[in-house]
């Protein structure tokens, strides 16, 4: 049996080279197999960190038994969903139309030319209620297969015809106004957990770009209910098992409406957004909470996910040893060994942990429920817990760098190095950066393409999709308005110019694919955000903030274009599009032009440069440089030093204030709403 997936990039697909299950990567070849042998393809979608995954390889993947089954009755394929999100896009909405759910593993049975008739998700190597034997299933298709080949193929036909059709006729509607976002917060309200914070029950996930919308609303129009639906979510995540109270940084989600105990894998898209929501609610209210949670977050990132060969990893998983969350629980007897007595008890009081336990076999998620009375016993305890927790073995890492979640990073750490006054931070923003310039992207003429992912210092196959683009772009951006650095808005527009080529349609919506990519049975178009933004919100707004810095009124109408597919699920499915939200928030207020003109090492220019990163407005877009930089960012033309002295630019709606060379006048000018 041939090893192919030796050679692969990505930790996940090789955790299955040694299977004995005969699998094949996802490539035309094993289609080709598939027509010629006449039998019908296993395509099984999973990632590193996801806990059911490993429990399907270890029950059936790893049995001789169900392997066997496997490879004489079909070809099997193996998919990393977040190496190709475009493959797992297009056989997650089959599964969600068949069986009207979704989730990995996903196991999906398919015609050899890749037509799916049969999805499912985890299947148990015994029969369950509700969930036939894995082994069942195989024999079932197979005996189908072999009766009604036909049939199948018409059905499955009939199928994606179906999703086709979905795919187009999604109404577009307007960008979202000002009535409709005001809407959608009364909307949000009557959905809100106000015992819990945060939004349904269990599980229960952090949602993100709803959150960076609401700040961005409250910042635009002052909404009070804004502000309070953000300040008692982000408090209960701060002080739930959600997040890791020892080593900073969020798991992917609550098993519960509490945040008590999280599924315990750690995403680097998860913390990347939060980490941006803890700094930008920081930044409207100077809460000691926000900047302690933004500071942990950015610890862990640098601590625990930075790889050398330059980039951030994908994921921790939540098993260690073998067993779901051993490395982050504790019981009452584990404290004390490690505490002593006094210390010990006072810990279990501090954290919640108690004989009951909160998880499993009597141990518990560590919490902080409330602010403790001795802050640096507190401190002191944490560090020795946290120097004992190294001691355990910890959970596996996978380590490829994925370009959209790299890309959220950037604009992350960027962003929280500026306003947290942490200069390291924006350093592993550009160093982030540079990776993905020089390993990720394929120059061209008409625009840069990007390759998805790396692993090791070696770039993968793999196309980018559109948040690939428009969140590298966002961060390239974000990057540029923090340090001054020219590079990084050509390098967005390259990348933006291969949007607006390559991933468009006729009414000005945006596919997820480029129209040369590899073809599938369906070109994917998702509208909504996943964990992360959707490539269309992505791509909005990375082209606004384009548009402001270099003057263009077709990256502008692009984005409002883009956003219009936002205004038609706004109240509809407002926890879906708040991406879409917050960049509409940033397109209403302006965008707000600043011009900060000087060198940047000079102190006054530095000085008015702060002032404009730190205005709370949405739409502020800053551009920071000697006017001699105009050629690279067009913002900075005809801007001349006011009487020799660095000085501030401030234009909106087509209408520019007079120059000021006061920080504290440029923040008055930029808090007017």
């Amino acid at each position: 049996m041939a090893n192919r997936l030796t050679d692969c990039t990505s930790p996940y697909l090789l955790a299955h080279q040694d299977n004995p299950v005969d699998w094949w990567p996802w490539c035309p070849e094993a289609f080709a197999q598939a027509r010629e042998r006449d039998v019908p393809v296993l395509i099984s979608v999973g990632y590193s960190a996801c806990h059911w995954c490993h429990v399907m390889a270890h029950e059936s993947f790893e049995d001789p038994a169900t392997a066997e089954l496997m490879n004489r009755q079909f070809i099997c394929i193996k998919v990393d969903r977040e190496e190709r999100p475009d493959v797992d896009a297009v056989y997650m909405e089959a599964t969600q139309a068949m069986t009207g759910r979704g989730g990995w593993p996903m196991t999906v049975f398919a015609t050899p030319d890749g037509e799916p008739f049969y999805c499912g998700t985890y299947f148990p190597p015994t029969a369950r209620p509700g969930m036939p034997a894995f082994g069942d299933v195989l024999n079932t298709i197979a005996l189908a297969w072999a009766k009604e080949p036909v049939e199948i193929s018409t059905a499955a036909l009939r199928l994606l015809s179906q999703l086709a059709e979905g795919n187009q006729v999604a109404t577009l509607g307007t960008a979202p106004d000002e009535q409709l976002l005001a809407r959608v917060v009364t909307v949000l309200c009557a959905h809100e957990d106000v015992r819990h914070g945060g939004f349904g029950g269990a599980p229960k996930f952090p949602p993100a770009t709803v959150l960076l919308y609401l700040l961005r609303h409250h910042a635009r129009t002052g909404s009070g209910p804004a502000l309070a639906l953000v300040t008692r979510a982000c408090e209960a995540m701060a002080r739930g098992g959600i997040y890791d109270q020892l080593g900073g940084g969020f798991a992917r989600y609550a098993v519960d409406p509490g945040w008590v105990v999280p599924h315990f894998e750690k995403m680097l898209y998860d913390n990347a957004l939060l980490l941006r929501v803890y700094t930008s609610w920081f930044r409207l209210t100077d809460s000691e909470l926000a900047a302690r949670v933004a500071n942990e977050t950015a610890d862990w990132l640098l601590r625990e996910m930075w790889t050398t060969s330059g980039g951030f990893a994908s994921a921790l998983d939540a098993d260690s040893d073998g067993v779901e969350g051993k490395y982050y629980v504790w019981a009452p007897e584990e404290l004390r060994a490690v505490l002593g007595e006094r210390d010990g008890a006072w810990a279990a009081a501090c954290f919640g942990v108690s004989a009951a336990g909160t998880f499993e076999h009597g141990t518990s998620v560590l919490q902080r429920r409330f602010e403790p009375d001795d802050l640096d016993r507190y401190a002191a305890v944490r560090t020795s817990l946290r120097t004992a927790r190294a001691q355990r073995v910890p959970p596996a890492r996978d380590d490829k760098v994925v370009a959209a979640w790299n890309g959220l990073a950037v604009a992350a750490l960027a962003e929280a190095g500026e306003l947290l006054g942490r200069p390291a931070l924006v350093g592993a923003a550009r160093a982030t950066a540079r990776t993905l310039a020089d390993l990720h992207t394929v120059p061209g003429t008409t625009g840069d393409r990007l390759l998805r992912v790396s692993r090791a210092g070696r770039a993968g196959p793999q196309a980018g999709v559109l948040e690939d683009y428009g969140d590298v772009a966002e961060g390239y951006l974000t990057l540029y308005q923090v340090t001054g650095e020219t590079e990084w808005v050509q390098r967005a527009g390259r990348l933006l110019d291969t949007v607006l080529s390559h991933f468009g349609d006729s009414r000005g919506a945006f596919y997820d694919t480029a129209d040369d990519a590899e073809v599938l049975v369906l070109r994917p178009r998702d509208w909504g955000d996943t964990p992360t933004p959707s490539g269309t919100a992505a791509a909005a707004g990375a082209l606004l903030t384009y548009s402001a810095l270099v003057g263009s009124a077709r990256h502008r109408a692009a984005a409002a274009s883009a956003l219009a597919v936002s205004g038609a699920q706004a109240t509809k499915a407002a926890t879906a599009v708040g991406w879409g939200l917050a960049v509409a928030e940033a397109l209403l207020d302006g965008p707000r032009q600043v011009a900060v003109v000087g060198d940047p090492a000079d102190d006054a220019t530095q000085q008015l440069h702060r002032s404009a990163l730190r205005s709370r407005a949405p739409g502020v877009v800053v551009a920071l440089g000697d006017p001699a930089d105009a050629p690279g960012v067009p913002l900075l033309a005809d801007r001349p030093l006011v009487a020799g002295r660095p000085a501030a630019y401030v234009c909106r709606d087509f209408t520019c204030s007079m120059p000021t060379t006061d920080p504290a006048e440029l923040a008055e000018q930029l808090a007017a709403r």
